[in-house]
């Protein structure tokens, strides 16, 4: 393809994508001393996902505030309603009424490749004049952040550049599909961002629309990944699965029998490698009905039914 071609076709992916990205300001009440408080104004970025008004960004924009503005392309502005949010992935689906909003394509984050073109999108510093585009590429897959817990499948890095105000708008591929929701920049170095995969905003948003929160399954336990010195110390393969460190008494699996040591390999039909893994398989499972768990004790491969209780924020 000749640049030029691919340079026309970024800026028809650009031209398509500009019209479903918003900027999105709130408003928080800090309050100083009794009797006294101060308005603290937020800016940040979101997409439109439906046409029917469903605009997604991060929680970290939009957590705690009393008042949110939607701003579209055209300069129209639009209250927005919290319908949902998820702390632990930084998702937040908030809902505005408006005709002939454009809706974003979304793509598949378990198809992206690293190297492959990324466009961010989104109200960098807050400036007038509409969003700030830049262009990169997906630099790693996977990446988990050192001071936050991400799940399933971690993030994406990018090398195109976040900056503050860019929080909630879009991570895009060459063809203008949503591929991530721009969540985090490393402000002591350059050119490392990081998107949170749109396969996970999905299940995000699927929930928030069907039950109102996250629903996560819990087992009661904790669990370390396994290496080469646990999986020659207690005789299994290292790729076996994970190995519970801890667990909660009382709790599902200590009364299915489940205990330390135990090296989970399979839950409800899902090979576990990992925790990422492990976790993967639990968003698949429903609270309150039993799932089978395979594991190894003392070199023995046994199995054990445990019905899963939701998990608590605090947990």
């Amino acid at each position: 393809m000749a640049f030029e071609e691919f340079e026309n076709k970024i800026t028809r992916s650009v031209e398509e994508l500009y019209e479903s990205v918003v900027t999105i300001r709130s408003i928080r009440t800090q309050r100083e001393r009794p009797f006294r408080s101060t308005p603290i104004h937020g800016a940040g970025s979101g997409v439109i996902v439906d046409s029917k008004g469903y605009v997604v960004t991060n929680y970290h924009v939009v957590g705690g505030a009393g008042r949110v503005d939607v701003v579209t392309k055209d300069g129209k502005v639009y209250p927005g309603n919290i319908v949902g949010v998820d702390q632990e992935t930084d998702v937040a689906l908030i809902k505005i009424d408006g005709e002939g909003l454009c809706a974003a394509k979304l793509g598949d984050s378990e198809k992206l490749k690293v190297g492959q073109f990324a466009l961010a999108i989104g109200n960098s510093l807050d400036m007038p004049g509409g969003a700030t585009v830049s262009v990169g590429v997906v630099s790693a897959l996977g990446r988990p952040l050192p001071w936050a817990d991400f799940i399933f499948e971690g993030l994406i890095q990018t090398d195109a550049a976040i900056n503050p105000g860019n929080s909630g708008g879009p991570l895009a591929d060459s063809e203008g599909n949503v591929i991530g929701i721009n969540t985090a920049m490393v402000p002591f170095a350059q050119g490392v961002g990081f998107a949170i995969p749109i396969n996970t905003v999905r299940w995000v948003i699927d929930q928030i629309s069907k039950d109102g929160r996250v629903i996560r399954p819990a087992l009661g336990i904790s669990v370390l990944n396994m290496n080469r010195a646990l999986a020659l110390r207690f005789g299994v393969p290292a790729e076996s699965g994970v190995i519970v460190a801890d667990v909660l008494q009382e709790g599902p699996a200590d009364t299915s029998g489940l205990r330390p040591g135990d090296i989970i390999h399979s839950i409800g039909g899902y090979e576990i490698k990992d925790i990422k893994g492990l976790l993967i398989a639990l968003s698949k499972i429903i609270i309150q009905i039993g799932v089978n768990v395979e594991f190894f004790r003392n070199g023995r491969r046994m199995e054990a039914r445990i019905k899963p209780v939701e998990r608590s924020i605090e947990n």
